[in-house]
């Protein structure tokens, strides 16, 4: 083989890997991931969690059935100067008016929790918009204000349910500490769950009705305050504009 042979075989040999580099590229983008490799991701998630160096963290309730433990946690709530934030259900809202304003009225932050508490992953976006609009008025009927936060029941979302949210002018979100106090675990083992997994940004899910959810909640605000931890509502945690959301739906300021 020439000399001339040996490099239009080397050019073509380089051309040939930059052709497949590129489609490789071009694929990468399109299936979702060349977002993951870069840690990143084309998927739209929700507020898991936000990246913060100040210590400040959120607690939320959601509320979806009955009110037997709720004035339990209110007064702890207020006793420690600590404002958290509840998801109401529609239809937990009009069952219970008065404790969706008192809710309000002791300074907690609402948002909605969905109409039926369907999953809403199943729906079309005809019934997104319904169930994010009839839930909201729900509640600024309640309370007075509209709500510009949500959470999906059960956790449950894709694509559509996130795009659809913000059209509609909500933020959307999840949790990185699961108490799992709907499991009916003892005080104990809700707070040492919850104080073991905190970390600064972090999004704590309780239950306003959970068995044992009161009864945690003493140790969990104290542990975590005296371990430099500052409770504020989600809608003061998270980032509002100029953010982004990384593969662990971790939000960051965006550079």
């Amino acid at each position: 083989m020439g000399i001339r042979t040996m490099k239009l075989s080397r050019i073509l040999v380089a051309v040939g890997l930059g052709i497949v580099l590129i489609a490789l590229i071009v694929t990468l983008r399109f299936t979702g991931a060349y977002a993951v490799y870069n840690g990143k991701t084309m998927r739209k998630l929700p507020v898991y969690s936000v990246e913060r160096t100040d210590k400040k963290i959120a607690i939320s309730f959601d509320c979806a059935w009955g009110t037997e433990y709720t004035d339990a946690i209110l007064d702890t709530l207020q006793r420690e100067n600590v404002r958290a934030t509840f998801f109401m259900v529609q239809f937990w809202t009009e069952k219970y008016p008065e404790y969706a304003k008192k809710i309000a009225e002791k300074g907690n932050e609402i948002g909605t929790h969905s109409a039926t508490h369907s999953y809403m992953s199943k729906q079309s976006k005809e019934q997104i918009v319904q169930e994010l609009r009839s839930s909201a008025t729900a509640i600024e009927t309640a309370i007075g204000k509209k709500p510009d936060l949500f959470r999906a029941p059960f956790g449950d979302y894709d694509d559509l349910l996130i795009e659809t949210a913000q059209e509609e002018g909500f933020f959307t979100i999840q949790w990185d500490v699961d108490s799992l106090d709907w499991k009916n675990l003892s005080a104990n083992d809700i707070a040492m769950r919850v104080i073991s997994r905190v970390q600064s940004g972090s999004i704590i899910l309780c239950h306003n009705n959970g068995l044992h959810t009161a009864e945690a909640l003493p140790i969990i605000l104290d542990t975590l305050k005296n371990k430099g931890y500052e409770f504020v509502p989600i809608g003061e945690l998270i980032y509002r504009e100029n953010y982004t959301i990384d593969a662990n739906g971790r939000q960051h300021v965006a550079s």
